[in-house]
């Protein structure tokens, strides 16, 4: 896989590139760019199988450069300091990251599921996605993607009643009754939908509070969806649900 490394810090982009040689010998670093219009050069230049992309770089990012380009024809690792606003938009796009100081495991990890979707020959419509989503001006369209085996479900979140917990996958529950399994635990989906307000009502029920019809007393405190489907509420979780629900 030919790849290019995007940094505005040289220390990084030297310690990436260490690592890929010595662990990562499907990769060959092609280029490495310190600035979006130099990596934008570079891109255009050799066409790479795989891009390393800093998100924040000075008064830029990363997705500054995905925008400049027509067409996305590569695996995109993003890599970055922060925890922040940039990752939270690539997590909803189920696209991969690494959080500085890289960590060689999750580094492997990420390099063996680019090279599994290049060999597939899956295109790069969650990049378009997350453009579109970094883009967007109306704060109550906000979509998530959920990668099945096949194909990958942008779903609004507006639209998802509940999520259910099972071992370590987890089921969405849409508004028109359709069922999405996905092979993700919950924690990963109710850490990323909690901010859009989201509450954990039980240890596997992740809930939208705008389809709850009612809290019920019975068994301690049920949530009565609107559906008629009917969600306890763990003790612990009692009163940060009420709260979300404004009781």
């Amino acid at each position: 896989m030919r790849a290019i490394l995007v940094d505005d810090e040289p220390a990084n982009l030297e310690n990436l590139q260490i690592l890929l040689t010595k662990n990562c010998p499907q990769v060959k670093v092609v280029a490495v760019a310190n600035n979006i219009h130099d990596a934008f050069e570079e891109i255009n230049l050799h066409l790479p199988d795989l891009l390393f992309l800093d998100i924040q770089m000075g008064k830029t990012t990363g997705f500054d450069l995905l925008s400049l380009l027509t067409e996305n024809t590569f695996e995109v690792i993003f890599v970055t300091a922060f925890d922040n606003y940039g990752i939270q938009a690539v997590k909803f796009a189920a696209l991969d990251y690494l959080l500085k100081p890289v960590d060689l495991d999750e580094l492997k990890i990420a390099v063996s599921k680019a090279e599994g979707r290049i060999k597939r020959k899956i295109n790069g419509d969650q990049l378009n996605f997350l453009i579109h989503q970094i883009k967007r001006t109306e704060p109550n369209i906000l979509k998530i993607a959920l990668p099945q085996q096949h194909e990958i479900r942008y779903v609004s979140v507006n639209d998802i009643v509940r999520c259910v917990a099972d071992n370590t996958y987890t089921f969405f529950y849409l508004f028109d009754g359709e069922k999405i399994l996905i092979s993700k635990p919950l924690k990963e989906y109710s850490d990323l939908l909690k901010p859009q307000g989201f509450v954990r009502a039980h240890q596997s029920h992740l809930v939208n509070p705008k389809f709850v019809k009612s809290w019920l007393k019975e068994d301690g405190g049920t949530l009565l969806m609107k559906n008629g489907d009917k969600i306890p509420v763990s003790k612990p979780n009692r009163d940060i649900v009420k709260a979300a629900l404004g009781k």
